[in-house]
């Protein structure tokens, strides 16, 4: 579904992205992890269309991406929830989630995609026709992730979705996400909460100072002594 093979980003002469390459495979769940300032918004929104590339390739579908118009990515099936939401706060929450519904395809499936993330969020219901910068962060955080499932994505990107969130609201946003998935939307999430991500994605790739410096089964990368010592604190 989607393949990068070494994609290089740039902030003008700085590089923030070195020789990545990784892949998404559809109904699947992966997860980029890695510490502040690894590059994982940089990787996510190259993914998203918002970052040129400087050199490497991207296909998504068998479509080269590489040069596409940002605003044509979520037509071709991709949709991103960005860190800090960006929600149009003044707004109700319904008008929020019909924004994701713009393009064609999704408006005229607009009435059943609301239902479905109405049941998978059921306290957005409730709080429909509050605007947005009223509700709570995991509140929040539900209207952006519903907001770019009404787009009706095939690949469904994340970044940072625990980021802010108390404790048990974060394991209510991964049981979501991972619903997500099982209804048969691949999804690319961007975290910092190690564990959590590892537990709910199939693979892995661990992103440090732009470059990918491990990857594999999702399983393997929890249990990885490197990786319980990086990231989890836990020393053999």
């Amino acid at each position: 579904m989607l393949e990068l093979q070494n994609i290089q980003v740039a902030y003008g002469p700085a590089t923030a992205l070195w020789d990545v390459s990784l892949s998404v495979q559809p109904a699947e769940l992966v997860c980029v992890v890695g510490p502040n300032a690894a590059g994982k918004t940089t990787l996510i929104n190259a993914i998203a269309g918002l970052n040129t590339l400087v050199s490497g390739r991207m296909h998504f579908n068998g479509q080269d991406m590489a040069k596409l118009p940002a605003h044509q990515f979520c037509d071709a099936g991709i949709a991103l929830v960005p860190e800090s939401r960006r929600l149009f706060v003044e707004m109700s929450v319904l008008e929020n989630l019909e924004l994701g519904s713009y393009i064609a395809r999704a408006k005229a499936q607009r009435a059943q995609t609301l239902e479905m993330v109405l049941e998978l969020f059921p306290i957005l219901k409730e709080k429909i026709n509050q605007v947005s910068g009223a509700l709570s962060g995991g509140q929040q955080q539900m209207v952006a992730i519903g907001r770019a499932l009404m787009a009706k994505p095939k690949l469904l990107l994340l970044d940072e979705p625990s980021l802010g969130l108390a404790p048990s609201i974060v394991l209510d946003m991964f049981a979501a996400i991972k619903k997500v998935n099982q209804e048969g939307i691949s999804v690319l999430l961007i975290e910092q909460n190690v564990s959590m991500a590892l537990e709910i994605a199939s693979r892995g790739y661990v992103l440090e100072e732009g470059r990918v410096v491990a990857e594999g089964v999702a399983n393997e990368l929890l249990n990885s002594p490197q990786i319980q010592k990086a990231y989890l604190g836990i020393h053999s």
